[in-house]
C-alpha cells in the first residue's frame, strides 16, 4: 500500500457511515412538518440539510445533523404579529408537531432551533425558516425577547460544491480530514471555519487538481497556511454567504505543531530507503487511528 492508498483509505474510513439512518429520520421529520404546516404528504419538499452534513464535509461520528424547514408565508405573518416573542411561539409550534412523530424522544424548542435527541447520540436540529426572494432565509431567534435573523446556507453549500468540483473533489476531503484533526487534537475551531479555511486555501493551492498522491503535501501546506493566520484576527467571511464566522479559541499553535509533524512524515516518505512505517505513525499522530498503520 503506497502513499496514495494510505490517504484514500483514511478518507474512506472517516466518511459518514450511518447515512441511511440519518436519511430515514430526515424524511420522517419532513413528512410530519409538511402534513402539519403545508397539508401535503411529502418526505422531501421544503427541507434542506445544512451545516457540515449539508455541505458534505461531515465525518463519521457526526452527532449534530442540521436542517431547515421552509414554512408558508402566512405562518410568518401569524407569528410576526405577536406582541411579544412570536419567535418562541413558532418554535413551540414546530416542537408540538414533531412530538406527534417522536413522543418518546426528547424534543426541545428554544433559542433558534427545535432539537430532537435520539438514543444513539445523534441530535437533529431543525430550524423553521421563511424563504426570501434571493434564496436566503429568515429564521426565529427567541433570545432576548425574540427577533428575526437572516442566513444563507444554500449559498455556502453551492460555493463549497463548486470549488470542490473545480479542485478534483479535493475540497470535501480536506474539510473532512481537518475535522478528524480537530477531534484528535481537541482544536477549538468550528466546522464552518474549517470549511472556510479549506475553501480559501485550496483555491490558490498549486496542486489542487491532483489526487491522493499529493495529500501529504496538501496537509502540510494547509497546516502551514492555518498557522500563518493572524492571532489577532477573530472573524472571517464564510464562502458564498459572506456571513461572519468567529474563532472559538486559539488554534494556530496546534496547526503549527502538526505542520512540523507533517514535515517529519514527508521526510520519512522521501528517505532512501523509504521509512513507510515511520511515516504512517506520524500521520496517525496527526489524524488518529483512522489513518492506516
Amino acid at each position: 500500500m503506497g502513499l496514495a492508498e494510505w490517504f484514500s483509505t483514511y478518507c474512506s474510513n472517516i466518511c459518514v457511515q450511518n447515512g441511511p439512518t440519518i436519511s430515514t429520520r430526515y424524511k420522517m421529520i419532513t413528512q410530519r412538518l409538511n402534513l402539519d404546516f403545508w397539508s401535503i404528504y411529502s418526505e422531501i419538499s421544503h427541507s434542506l440539510y445544512v451545516g457540515s452534513y449539508g455541505r458534505n464535509t461531515a465525518i463519521n461520528g457526526v452527532s449534530d445533523i442540521d436542517m431547515v424547514f421552509e414554512l408558508p408565508a402566512n405562518v410568518f405573518e401569524k407569528y410576526n404579529a405577536y406582541i411579544s416573542n412570536g419567535q418562541s411561539a413558532l418554535l413551540q409550534a414546530v416542537r408540538s408537531s414533531l412530538l406527534k412523530t417522536y413522543p418518546n424522544s426528547r424534543v426541545g424548542g428554544d433559542g433558534q432551533v427545535v432539537a430532537i435527541d435520539f438514543a444513539d447520540g445523534i441530535t437533529f436540529e431543525i430550524v423553521p425558516v421563511f424563504t426570501n426572494d434571493d434564496g436566503s432565509y429568515i429564521f426565529p431567534d427567541s433570545n432576548d425577547g425574540g427577533k428575526w435573523r437572516t442566513t444563507n446556507p444554500r449559498a455556502e453549500i453551492q460555493a463549497i460544491r463548486e470549488r470542490n468540483s473545480n479542485c478534483n473533489e479535493n475540497l470535501y476531503r480536506l474539510c473532512r480530514m481537518m475535522r478528524s484533526w480537530k477531534s484528535q487534537w481537541d482544536v477549538p475551531i468550528g466546522g464552518l471555519l474549517i470549511d472556510t479555511f479549506a475553501h480559501q486555501f485550496i483555491g490558490n493551492w498549486s496542486n489542487r487538481d491532483k489526487s491522493f498522491y499529493y495529500y501529504d503535501f496538501m496537509c502540510r501546506d494547509f497546516f502551514k497556511w492555518v498557522s500563518e493566520q493572524s492571532p489577532d484576527q477573530m472573524l472571517w467571511r464564510a464562502p458564498g454567504s459572506n456571513q461572519y464566522v468567529f474563532a472559538k479559541g486559539p488554534f494556530i499553535k496546534k496547526a503549527s505543531k502538526c505542520h512540523d509533524i507533517a514535515l517529519e512524515a514527508i521526510e520519512h516518505e522521501m528517505a532512501t530507503p523509504k521509512r513507510e512505517w515511520s511515516a504512517k505513525q506520524k500521520w496517525r499522530e496527526i489524524f488518529g487511528t483512522e489513518f492506516p498503520s
